[in-house]
């Protein structure tokens, strides 16, 4: 826990300053570990989760051949390996609990990095390696290149069509430039153990979409067949996608954790990890090779279960969602932290009713799962002061996350006849806050990858045109033609212009 004191002597985090440390440190010897794992996309989410489960088994003795080899993809992800390189790939985990109090250890499971911009043939050489068995995927929802409203792949993008020439190129027997999409890669990778008659890899997304691994699936395959029909058929026939569900709140680290960190453990460490003391992980247990094609997860904690969909739904649709019915009228009401939003007995009762009334009639039931204490348990979590979870951070990548998170939920509840009263505020209040200025006319910074298309519809909802936000059809589908949606949207969405956010909220709860 937290100590007492600020420490005298702060040491800088490194594999020889490991015996040196007063707070848990891996037991297992690290030289031991091999690389089972390459996870595409190393962040915040993945340190605190994945990473921490294997680091669990580890210190148990089991799964050393099961570390992982992180790999970015992006220009920007030299930063982290940079950051884990310094330190010998290691670093801390801190646990915030509700009281203030901090656990903290010094993970150990991530034992080498990759840049695949830096060198692309090296990062495919990586995962064609015979000792990669999964290869794990935090991508971010924008990250599976697919339209919002069809799903389909979109094969139009410049780094796509970069690797599709490259590869035919290369199949030409041409120098061709290496791939720079996690498709390209992947693909590469795939084909070249195909060459070489390797088994493949187990394609794991851990990423928050419905049907993760049947989403990664079908773009990773459609990537395939407009390189190589043949490949495409393999990976069809040959290479699992397990579905997950990935739960835990991770905020982004701030530099007063890093302060706190050396303050409280005498630990200087590049980039720590902060997160709630709760976690979940929900996988299909589907692997090449079955159960010895993954670490013994379930000895960790992971649920292995035959269908993912009801907790998967359960999460999308309770905690996912309520957390885009937080962020917007929360930061339009003055608040800027989740658990802010959450001491407020109005926004509660606002947050319990859509989940409720529209978001649980949605769900299958979830075997071994209390919904009504799952619901609350939310709101704890969201409440925890220590997390300081940022509204900015829930509120950015929105046209990622209503669609997938919020839209079906509506749907769903419009086809049974059933209201969407609380849901369709919760898209106005987005339509509202995507204005970028908030109700005292100081702007908001709107993070989105579509910021130009939604701004410039949140725009035409202020001159004469109300459903502008709502009519884009590769967010919302044709949610605009169902008055049954438009309605309520409409009163809730003047409602934020005239009354306020407080007010509407109220209003919705009265």
């Amino acid at each position: 826990m937290t100590t007492d004191a600020p420490f005298s002597e702060v040491l800088s985090l490194s594999a020889s300053a490991l015996p040196k440390l007063r707070l848990p440190t891996p037991d297992y010897d690290r030289s031991a570990v091999g690389v089972g794992i390459v996870h595409i996309g190393v962040g915040g989410f993945h340190r605190a989760h994945q990473a921490m489960y294997l680091d669990q088994l580890m210190q148990q003795g089991r799964a050393l051949d099961w570390g992982i080899c992180g790999m970015g993809v992006l220009p920007g992800d030299r930063r982290m390996k940079e950051a884990l390189a310094a330190q010998d790939y290691l670093y801390t985990l801190v646990v915030k609990h509700p009281d203030g109090s901090t656990n903290a250890r010094v993970v150990g499971s991530i034992v080498d990095f990759v840049h695949a911009p830096d060198d692309p043939q090296t990062a495919v050489e990586r995962l064609a390696d015979p000792s990669v068995r999964i290869v794990s995927l935090t991508i971010t929802e924008g990250g599976y290149n697919f339209n919002q409203a069809t799903g389909e792949f979109d094969a139009t993008t410049a780094d796509v069509v970069h690797d599709l020439e490259a590869a035919a190129a290369a199949a030409r027997g041409e120098t061709a430039a290496g791939p720079r999409t996690v498709f390209g890669l992947v693909a590469e990778a795939l084909h070249r153990r195909r060459e070489r008659d390797l088994p493949p890899f187990t394609v794991m997304s851990c990423d928050n979409i419905q049907g993760n691994g049947d989403v990664a699936r079908r773009q990773f395959t459609a990537y395939a067949a407009l390189r190589d029909k043949g490949l495409a058929d393999w990976m069809d026939s040959n290479v699992p996608f397990p579905n997950s569900m990935v739960d835990r709140i991770t905020p982004v680290t701030a530099e007063e954790d890093r302060r706190r960190l050396a303050e409280d453990y005498g630990v200087e460490d590049r980039w720590p990890v902060v997160c709630e003391p709760f976690a979940q992980w929900v996988l299909e247990d589907r692997f090449v090779g079955g159960a010895p094609g993954r670490p013994p997860w379930e000895e960790a904690g992971v649920q292995l279960v035959d269908e993912v969909e009801p907790y998967e739904l359960m999460k999308l649709r309770l905690l996912n969602a309520s957390h885009q019915a937080l962020c917007y009228p929360g930061y339009l009401a003055g608040y800027r932290y989740a658990h802010e939003v959450c001491s407020d007995p109005t926004f509660v009762q606002y947050l319990l009713k859509y989940m409720d009334r529209e978001a649980t009639p949605t769900l299958k039931p979830v075997p071994g799962i209390d919904l009504e204490g799952y619901r609350h348990q939310l709101i704890e979590r969201f409440a925890n002061p220590a997390v300081r979870d940022t509204l900015a951070r829930l509120c950015a990548e929105s046209s990622d996350r209503i669609p997938k998170w919020l839209v079906p939920v509506i749907r769903e509840n419009l086809a049974a006849e059933r209201p969407v009263d609380v849901s369709a505020a919760i898209v106005a209040s987005w339509a509202r806050y995507a204005e970028g200025a908030d109700e005292q006319g100081a702007p908001i910074d709107v993070v989105d990858q579509r910021r130009d298309q939604v701004m410039a519809a949140a725009a035409r909802q202020l001159s004469g045109d109300p459903l502008a936000f709502v009519r884009d059809r590769d967010l919302f589908a044709d949610l605009a033609d169902h008055p049954e949606f438009t309605e309520p949207y409409l009163r809730a969405l003047e409602s934020f212009h005239e009354r306020g956010a407080r007010a509407t909220i109220e209003s919705l709860i009265g």
